[in-house]
């Protein structure tokens, strides 16, 4: 009944003079039509905020108000992103710039989660690890990433090489720390029980650690992949022959702000499809977990 909206449940009662009455009970909606409501309702309003802001953008161009040479102008941005997809862009086919950017990213991406797991939970589970080597990784963290993109270029090249180095340097320390805390995190009493239980050292990172680290690795993911786009699109800006970030650079150079605009928007659709499927991806390997508060924000 509770999935029927709308369900009437009739009953006659026999009263006083024959008469009847007729009772009408509505359920209420389920709470699984409530969420997608609250999501249509809430997709909707981002459509027209994010209309109505480019709506008062295009109106100050015109108006005079706005100049288009500093801050460009949406019909521009999407006329040069319409040439960009018919035509193509100085480098070649915009699919190409896409696709070089991308494998850089995934590639970096991969890399730098694979290193900063082993890593996080290497020396989140060993004392003396952690002591000997948390110095250089704090050092080799605040050093800015720019100045890592240079070193890169200069010691690998133009390539991808360079991009991807820079990439899985810049997710290593996001998944890293999250990894070490996570395993920090794990309930000692539990590790205690299973080595009582005559569990190995191994056994117990793979079936204690890794399942309770699991949650603080998989939320570095959603930041991490952010983080190696970045990568990419600044070792492209710094050295490149192709990639979305020489594209940028190539737009910047010529005071092309439309192109400029037209290449972070392509970015930005990169980054929410990527967002979109980590997300795919958590809900599925955390089927188990109940759900919390904040599962209400990412599923909006």
């Amino acid at each position: 009944m509770n999935d029927v909206a709308g369900a009437e449940v009739s009953g006659a009662f026999a009263g006083i003079g024959g008469t009847t009455t007729t009772l009408n009970i509505r359920t209420p909606p389920s709470a699984r039509s409530l969420r997608l409501r609250r999501r249509l309702l809430m997709n909707a309003a981002r459509l027209v905020l994010v209309g109505g802001l480019l709506y008062a953008w295009e109106w100050g161009v015109n108006a005079k108000h706005i100049d288009p040479f500093f801050w460009g102008q949406p019909s521009q941005v999407w006329a040069t992103l319409k040439g960009w997809i018919t035509v193509g862009t100085p480098q070649g086919s915009l699919a190409e710039q896409v696709g070089v950017t991308l494998q850089e990213t995934v590639y970096g991406f991969v890399i730098g989660v694979v290193l900063g797991i082993v890593g996080g939970i290497a020396l989140g589970s060993s004392r003396l690890l952690a002591d000997l080597l948390s110095p250089f990784i704090k050092v080799a963290n605040s050093i800015p990433r720019i100045i890592l993109g240079s070193i890169f270029t200069v010691a690998f090249g133009f390539g991808i090489e360079s991009k991807i180095v820079l990439s899985a340097v810049l997710v290593f320390f996001g998944v890293f720390f999250n990894a070490f805390q996570g395993t920090r995190e794990v309930d000692r009493n539990l590790m205690a029980n299973a080595r009582i239980l005559g569990a190995s050292r191994l056994q117990v990172t793979r079936q204690v650690v890794i399942p309770s680290a699991f949650t603080w690795i998989l939320a570095s993911l959603h930041v991490s992949f952010g983080f190696a786009l970045i990568g990419a699109l600044v070792g492209e800006i710094l050295g490149a022959d192709k990639g979305l970030g020489l594209l940028i650079r190539s737009s910047q150079n010529n005071f092309d702000m439309n192109g400029v605009l037209g290449g972070m928007v392509v970015v930005a659709i990169i980054a929410l499809l990527a967002e979109l499927v980590i997300t795919l991806l958590e809900k599925r390997i955390l089927r188990w977990r109940p759900p919390s508060a904040t599962a209400d924000m990412t599923a909006v």
